[in-house]
């Protein structure tokens, strides 16, 4: 089966054709930016170019979007041609040429405000059934292109799978405070606990739901590392989340001093994957209790893929001490 990969140049992208590249399957990488992981260069909003791609195609995994960290620097109507223009075009032609499976790379974030409780409620347990509540331009349009997705699933019975993925990008949060206040490193461990993946999960549970795409036929999944928490720990996350970890985890406290690390004060919402992990065969590795365990052999918690791939920036220049312009308002 011969793979068309979109958004070769990204992170995750980049990961997909590394990964099939290095188990010998035939994939093709497409972007517009030329990498050694692109095969074609150009526009998936360019029709002709996409049918070109797909030549010979049987399967295809779209992670090209632009991003949150594109608010400000995109307009509204560059996200809706990029991310729902985008998509139809290559959702039309992926049927017209009769692809097996298509995989579609949505975002936790497309829950927008609904991943905010109010004050004094509990965190917020996120499964596929919290209705999202989009908050920008960006959440809009995944979710405008996740129902694109099904459209196509049910008048054209195209097999299409969408993975809600949480946070992987290993660059600086985009919160001032956070980057103030915690080593990147050390943000990206608690994360572990509730919203956050390493990227070799991430590309393998695409891998998964492509190859099930056809006997799920529409399927809608969250992908995040396996949190450790259920329901019963939701009140006391929002009142004080580290003494719900350090129950958990006794030995995290120990490790945490001696890198001078701290955990949360608060966690206000929790990714849940049991859906992945039961109808995908989904088994994330690198959750919070891996990293403690790295942590305590001296080792880097994050993969091998996700150190290889490293980290990109979404933008040709620097903006200040941000690593992407989110701390001032957007256009979009």
């Amino acid at each position: 089966m011969t793979l068309l990969v979109t958004g070769s140049a990204g992170h995750l992208g980049e990961a997909l054709v590394r990964t099939l590249r290095g188990a010998g399957r035939a994939v093709r990488g497409m972007d517009l930016k030329p990498t050694p992981f692109t095969d074609h260069v150009g526009s998936i909003t360019d029709r002709a170019f996409v049918a070109q791609c797909l030549k010979d195609v049987r399967g295809v995994i779209h992670t090209a979007t632009l991003h949150k960290p594109h608010l400000v620097t995109h307009r509204a109507e560059e996200f809706l041609h990029t991310n729902v223009a985008g998509t139809l075009a290559l959702l039309e032609e992926a049927s017209a040429a009769g692809v097996d499976a298509f995989v579609f790379t949505s975002s936790t974030s497309a829950f927008g405000a609904a991943l905010t409780p109010a004050a004094g409620e509990p965190a917020v347990w996120v499964t596929e059934e919290l209705a999202p509540v989009p908050k920008n331009i960006y959440g809009t349009t995944k979710l405008m292109a996740e129902s694109l997705c099904e459209l196509f699933h049910r008048e054209r019975q195209l097999p299409v799978v969408v993975l809600r993925t949480a946070r992987f990008f290993p660059e600086e949060d985009d919160d001032p405070a956070v980057r103030r206040y915690y080593a990147l490193a050390n943000v990206q461990a608690n994360e572990r606990l509730f919203r956050r993946a390493d990227l070799e999960d991430v590309v393998s549970a695409h891998l998964l739901a492509l190859e099930l795409a056809s006997d799920i036929g529409f399927g809608r999944y969250i992908l995040s590392a396996t949190t450790p928490f259920t329901r019963q720990d939701l009140p006391a996350l929002r009142r004080n989340a580290a003494d719900v970890v350090r129950r958990l985890f006794p030995k995290c406290e120990s490790l945490y001093a001696d890198r001078g690390w701290k955990l949360f004060p608060a966690i206000a919402r929790v990714n849940v994957n049991e859906r992945a992990r039961t109808e995908l065969g989904s088994r994330p590795k690198h959750d919070f209790a891996h990293v403690l365990a790295s942590l305590g052999a001296g080792e880097d918690y994050r993969s091998a893929l996700t150190r290889a791939v490293g980290s990109k920036g979404y933008h040709d220049r620097t903006f200040g001490e941000a690593p992407y312009p989110v701390d001032t308002p957007g256009r979009a």
